[in-house]
């Protein structure tokens, strides 16, 4: 469907000069110790300091100033002069001031130097030949939280040190929320984890604080709104839940799989990104008497101008800004429709972020009944890449993005293939339709879509066994280019009954194949190739409820069925029993936990316990999620360790 709206400028972006997470290197630390909760009252007590005992001049030999100056307000100090050590960055205009050498700043006639970083003694002792006689001296580091949250005490900015999240939480007389994750830490060596935990409402505003010990061993941790309620005598609440891990090792990234519960609903998200980032997308237009609303979430304590975030329609850059600013660490549900009032399904939302707002939420709800999701970071880094329709046979499918198709006798599903990266211009893209049991039943070439393209793809095909999965992948017969960055909005309906839907979207990835093709096939641990599964499936509130749809994709033919094991754990990590599940290769098998347990079994893994699913044979691919005898389901991707 075209879009019927005039064309209107794009205006001037507003991004945060900050550096978050690069594909590279991995997360930055910097921004979130800078805009960490418990540092904001120590930066407000070190500006003011400084403003009393200017003029200040700023020593910055990183290239910090610009982050912190950002995320913290320092208006009120008397700046003399920006200065640094790297001669890349002299000349460089940082925040209105122009960096120059380290070496002249004793002509600058400040009565205060500031060192903007942290760890700063050595840094202070390698200028001091060039400071002036009883200059006083400050530093990042009076902006430290306190030790008791830091797991590397010898370097400050180590990424163990800020293993934070935010969690879109949410407590009303109809609905609640419910985040789960796992100490898999634990199965890394780490001893006496902890989680610090503050929530925000929807302004910002400290609601509780507080702070655990997770349970020894690789076990789950869930925390639970009503809880919360009841323990601090809250009122009804949406807001955030800061999360900040302490004594982690191996793995400095906070994953969890998030439920909303309610008279009518269920559903449930998953997050495993906690870097704010430039652009988001993956965000539906509503259906004539839908409801779209993409919760923003800001990420730091520094508030969000009105215009800091804005959406457009894919494709056209056509922006148009939120109506009003966010507090810091606050939080606002923007309404699609008012928005961008002449955009419907199947045309899709981006979104400019300016690296204010962690991975966006949004919610849709239609005929009174709400579901959840997550948009998907736009990659701002990557480029087409020629090679990819070079990969030939040996590589088989190459990139793959697999998706259930639940059974068709009561389900509906449709798919959006998403442009998630600014540089994609085309999608030339192919659908292959398989059975449960891996049988091709049908290809559909989708074409070489363009970026504003509105081609949504029903998940329709003879089936033997009622269900599959449905495999998106490059087809460059009519042209395009790729980037292996393939996403897609993937959409489920009740045939029968109530409204209740639910949808996801993920990417893709190269599976199952020795070969090598840069970083893919990915590993969770170590160097590609990633042939090996290891996913949590949360129990949920009603253990026997809780379902999988757990899938084998195949680049190239791999080993005939799959060795899958699933464990059942309960809440201190304890394994209770054991099952097998074997696996056609490019097949599936949707399956509920009490087909695989026994009730007794399952009694013991309720309140906080879990599957793991184990495969050291092949990389598979699940989406889990709860359903209930009145119809209400919910449905995302696992994540996995």
């Amino acid at each position: 469907m075209p879009d019927s709206s005039p064309a209107r400028p794009e205006t001037a972006r507003r991004a945060l000069p900050i550096e978050t997470f690069d594909n590279r290197t991995g997360g930055d630390a910097l921004f979130r110790a800078v805009g960490h909760p418990l540092a904001v009252e120590p930066a407000r007590k070190l500006a003011a300091e400084l403003a009393a005992k200017g003029p200040v001049a700023i020593y910055d030999p990183f290239g910090a100033w610009a982050a912190v100056s950002a995320l913290q307000d320092f208006s009120s100090v008397k700046i003399a002069g920006l200065y640094g050590q790297n001669h890349a960055h002299i000349g460089r205009e940082i925040a209105g001031l122009k960096v120059q050498p380290v070496s002249r700043i004793a002509a600058s006639g400040a009565k205060t130097i500031f060192v903007a970083a942290f760890d700063a003694e050595p840094l202070i002792a390698q200028i001091k030949p060039w400071l002036p006689d009883g200059v006083a001296v400050a530093t990042l580091d009076a902006m430290r939280i306190p030790d008791a949250l830091i797991t590397d005490r010898k370097r400050y900015l180590s990424t163990f040190n800020f293993v934070t999240n935010l969690v879109l939480f949410v407590d009303e007389p109809q609905r609640h929320t419910r985040m789960v994750s796992a100490n898999y830490w634990a199965g890394y060596g780490a001893k006496n984890v902890r989680a610090w935990f503050r929530l925000f409402d929807a302004d910002g505003q400290e609601l509780a604080t507080w702070d655990e010990t997770l349970v020894p061993g690789v076990s789950a941790f869930t925390v639970d709104s009503r809880e919360v309620r009841a323990r601090f005598g809250l009122g009804d609440f949406t807001g955030q839940l800061f999360i900040h891990m302490i004594d982690v090792t191996g793995h400095d990234v906070l994953k969890y799989a998030l439920d909303f519960w309610g008279a009518d609903e269920i559903t449930c998200t998953h997050d495993a990104n906690p870097w704010p980032a430039d652009y988001y997308a993956g965000i539906p237009a509503p259906r004539p008497a839908e409801r779209v609303r993409v919760w923003v979430q800001n990420a730091h304590s520094c508030p969000i101008p009105a215009d800091g975030v804005k959406f457009s329609r894919m494709g056209t850059d056509a922006w148009v800004p939120m109506k009003a600013p966010i507090p810091g660490f606050g939080m606002r549900a923007i309404d699609m429709g008012e928005l961008l009032p002449s955009l419907s399904w199947p045309q899709q939302i981006e979104m400019d972020a300016g690296k204010f707002a962690v991975r966006p939420r949004y919610e849709v709800e239609i005929a009174g009944k709400r579901h959840v999701a997550h948009a998907n970071v736009e990659r701002s880094d990557l480029k087409p890449d020629a090679d990819i329709a070079k990969l030939g046979a040996d590589f088989g499918k190459g990139f793959i993005l697999p998706a259930p198709i639940l059974p068709l006798a009561d389900f509906t599903g449709v798919a959006l293939p998403t442009p998630m990266a600014r540089g994609q211009a085309t999608l030339p893209l192919i659908a292959r339709f398989y059975d449960k049991d891996g049988a091709l039943a049908r290809e559909e070439f989708l074409g070489n879509l363009a970026r504003d393209h509105a081609r949504e793809v029903p998940l329709t095909a003879d089936l033997a066994g009622g269900y599959g999965h449905v495999e998106l992948s490059y087809d460059f017969r009519d042209g395009g280019a790729g980037d292996g960055w393939i996403h897609a909005i993937f959409r489920y309906a009740r045939k029968a009954g109530a409204a209740h839907a639910a949808e996801t979207s993920f990417g893709s990835h190269i599976f199952n194949t020795a070969l090598v093709f840069k970083n893919e096939p990915q590993s969770y641990i170590g160097r590609p190739p990633g042939l090996t599964t290891r996913l949590f499936l949360s129990l949920g509130v009603n253990a026997q409820d809780a379902f999988c749809h757990l899938i084998y994709p195949a680049s190239t033919p791999w080993r005939k069925t799959s060795e899958t094991v699933l464990e059942l754990h309960d809440a201190t990590g304890t394994k209770i029993a054991e099952s097998s599940l074997a696996i056609p290769c490019s097949g599936s098998r949707l399956w509920r936990v009490s087909e695989h347990f026994a009730k007794a079994d399952i009694a013991k893994a309720a309140n906080g316990g879990y599957v793991l699913i184990r495969d050291r044979s092949c990389r598979l691919f699940g989406y889990h999620g709860l359903a209930e005898p009145d119809g209400r389901f919910s449905l995302d991707h696992m994540f996995g360790f």
